[in-house]
């Protein structure tokens, strides 16, 4: 799981809650099949972190119950190690969503979780290379023509304020030649030195070029995460709505398979009140019958308006008995 630095801010313990509810959340979308119990933060050591306990569970058994606790099924070696990345991925997008922040995922370090790392730009790393293997040539040829400026202005002085007196034995005379071969050194020398600036022009331009490509470099990789992080969400809730479709489907199965068994048993049912109210007209099993009935309707089988069309057809009956007993009495 992922740890952050302790900090007793209470701002901080908030949007850390924050993050690590939504870790929770991330958890039961990546791993449907683990029922979270109980989450809780521990902010009372070095870095706060949370402790998980849930129960795996396997569904459709085949033996025993139909849902089992099922640790090897739902976790195994490699299934842990991509539901580290994932989640580790899903957290530091959702940590810097919540400090509006653009961390990246610390390099892997032996024995921790694994990191994702974004490929190195074409060319970056060795242009790079070259730039710091220059940086300490350049610092030396830009003291040397410092120095060498400075030379140069004092050699321009000290030509341009050459005399040639006609008697002095205490000066020296230049030939003009040779006069002219020193100011065409001293111009070679200010080029020199030109070039020697526009060098430490490019170095510094190619260290803000350098700068800008980590920079740029930074922003990928923040950038890569976010995507993953959101590929992944949509991925999983893609899978999770095609599980639910299939759910549905089974579900709409079982549903038709019920619809017709409860015809089936709505049909048998009609039958037996048909067959109640038929049997009141059965002089000698009309009492018998009728007081099933009354014992079905008191067991709550036969509802208020069944029981009365029995009765109705009970009362019709014995009403016909009776009328016919009165006329063979008259006869």
């Amino acid at each position: 799981m992922v740890r952050f630095y302790y900090t007793k801010d209470i701002e901080f313990k908030k949007r850390m809650t924050s993050v690590y509810s939504k870790q929770v959340e991330d958890l039961e979308l990546l791993v449907p099949n683990f029922k979270v119990a109980s989450a809780i933060i521990h902010y009372d050591e070095t870095s706060p972190h949370m402790h998980i306990v849930g129960v795996p569970i396997k569904y459709k058994n085949k033996n025993g119950m139909e849902k089992q606790v099922g640790k090897s099924d739902v976790f195994t070696k490699e299934s842990l190690k991509t539901l580290q990345k994932k989640m580790r991925v899903l957290c530091i997008e959702y940590f810097n969503k919540e400090y509006n922040l653009n961390d990246t995922l610390k390099p892997k370090l032996k024995g921790r979780n694994i990191d994702i790392n974004v490929n190195d730009m074409d060319n970056y790393t060795l242009m790079k290379e070259q730039l710091e293997n220059n940086q300490q040539k350049l610092k030396q040829a830009n003291k040397k023509s410092l120095e060498l400026k400075e030379s140069t202005k004092d050699v321009k002085t000290l030509v341009k304020d050459l005399k040639t007196p006609l008697t002095s034995k205490d000066k020296y005379i230049l030939k003009q030649e040779d006069k002219d071969k020193i100011i065409n050194f001293i111009d070679e020398v200010d080029k020199t030195n030109n070039e020697y600036q526009n060098i430490q022009e490019l170095s510094i331009t190619l260290t803000n070029v350098d700068e800008e490509l980590k920079y740029n470099r930074e922003q990928i990789e923040i950038l890569t995460e976010n995507n993953n992080a959101l590929q992944l969400r949509v991925k999983t809730l893609d899978n999770k709505v095609k599980k639910k479709d299939d759910e549905i489907n089974e579900l709409k199965k079982e549903n038709n398979v019920l619809k017709t068994s409860l015809e089936n048993l709505q049909r048998l049912f009609d039958k037996l009140i048909k067959f109640l109210k038929d049997r009141m007209f059965n002089k000698k099993e009309k009492d018998k019958y009728y007081d099933f009935s009354v014992d079905l309707y008191t067991h709550g089988i036969i509802n208020d308006m069944e029981i009365k069309d029995i009765k109705n057809n009970y009362d019709y009956s014995k009403e016909k008995e009776s009328k016919n007993k009165n006329d063979d009495f008259e006869l």
